[in-house]
């Protein structure tokens, strides 16, 4: 007979099956080969940890049903305390799973490193050797998207769109807080930062319509942080860059510092021209005018500072430096190079 527990149980199954039906499966199920292999990434790390889960939830209710008070034909040894077998069974199991799980984790974690670029389409098709990557420059506002496509010259705000079967690299940064670009069709997350570049490598294998968020929380308009997706044939992305050019305004850095500005569930909206230094910009946070570039405060405080140390650097050690550089010092005061 059927537990009265188990019955409630399998009468809900069918109710609980109808809801998990139409929940979106993307992430199990992506259309980008890097998505794909850390889907795959997922489901083997958990049916390698399943091998010990289920086994252990089993015996639970099998000792805890089999030694029950009330079961007095169960065999009573209230002085055993050690089986060798046994012993190995609990840690020798659990260790080699541990095992093999950190090796395909590390395996793969080299292997869909965001910065390594693509050798591969798909399983079955290498990249072409004449194949060049489609750059796409991100900017994480708030709250919403910019995507500037350097080569084709456009720029467009919650909406991001690429050619099938062509590497994209993505250039990856940030205007005020720290965010997380995130397509799942596409590849894993990958963190947006004021003042750095990050970049991820991906490529699009099928035609989808899908969408990217932030998975970072990044503050108010963080939940409406999204941008509409598409994977489209590389005619169909050509006309698409051209209707863009048709139709959008030009992102210079006028407008941009008006785009930069705070603002929740924005609009799609696209630019047919952008300045060509605008993302060089934003990166190194000098898009107003009269800011020094980050880039360039760093280099002049390095020069600083190399000059300091040399000057507070003994004579011997001076010219031996010199030397290194290719430099012989033949007088205090005058200086020849090296032939």
């Amino acid at each position: 007979m059927i537990p009265k527990t188990l019955r409630r149980g399998l009468f809900l199954a069918p109710l609980a099956a109808a809801l998990l039906s139409g929940c979106n499966t993307v992430v199990l199920n992506p259309s980008g080969d890097i998505a794909a292999q850390q889907a795959q990434l997922i489901v083997v790390s958990v049916l390698l940890m399943l091998l010990i889960i289920v086994p252990v939830i089993f015996l639970v209710i099998y000792f805890a049903r089999k030694y029950r008070a009330s079961n007095t034909e169960a065999a009573y040894e209230p002085d055993w305390d050690h089986s060798t077998k046994l012993e190995l069974v609990i840690w020798g199991a659990p260790l080699l799973i541990i095992i093999v799980l950190g090796l395909i984790t590390w395996i793969t974690t080299h292997k869909l490193d965001p910065y390594r670029p693509l050798d591969r389409l798909d399983a079955s098709r290498p990249i072409p050797a004449s194949t060049k990557p489609l750059v796409v420059q991100v900017v994480a506002m708030d709250w919403k998207w910019l995507f500037i496509y350097p080569e084709q010259g456009i720029a467009t705000v919650n909406e991001l769109v690429v050619p099938v079967d062509v590497p994209v690299r993505f250039k990856i940064s940030a205007t005020s807080v720290m965010n997380a670009f995130y397509v799942p069709e596409l590849a894993g997350m990958i963190y947006a930062m004021p003042g750095m570049e990050t970049t991820l490598n991906a490529v699009q294998n099928k035609p989808v319509t899908s969408f990217g968020i932030s998975s970072n929380y990044s503050g108010a308009g963080y939940s409406d942080m999204k941008f509409a997706y598409r994977g489209v044939a590389q005619g169909d992305f050509d006309g698409w860059v051209q209707s863009v050019k048709a139709g959008g305004g030009n992102l210079d850095r006028a407008n941009y510092l008006t785009l930069e500005k705070p603002s929740i569930k924005d609009p799609v909206r696209r630019y047919a021209g952008v300045d060509g230094d605008l993302f060089y910009r934003v990166l190194n946070r000098c898009v107003v005018d009269g800011v020094v570039c980050m880039d360039k405060m760093m280099m002049d405080d390095a020069r600083k500072s190399h000059e300091m140390a040399m000057a507070r650097m003994p004579q011997t050690a001076a010219t031996r430096l010199a030397q290194a550089n290719g430099e012989v010092c033949t007088t205090p005061n005058e200086t020849v190079k090296k032939k």
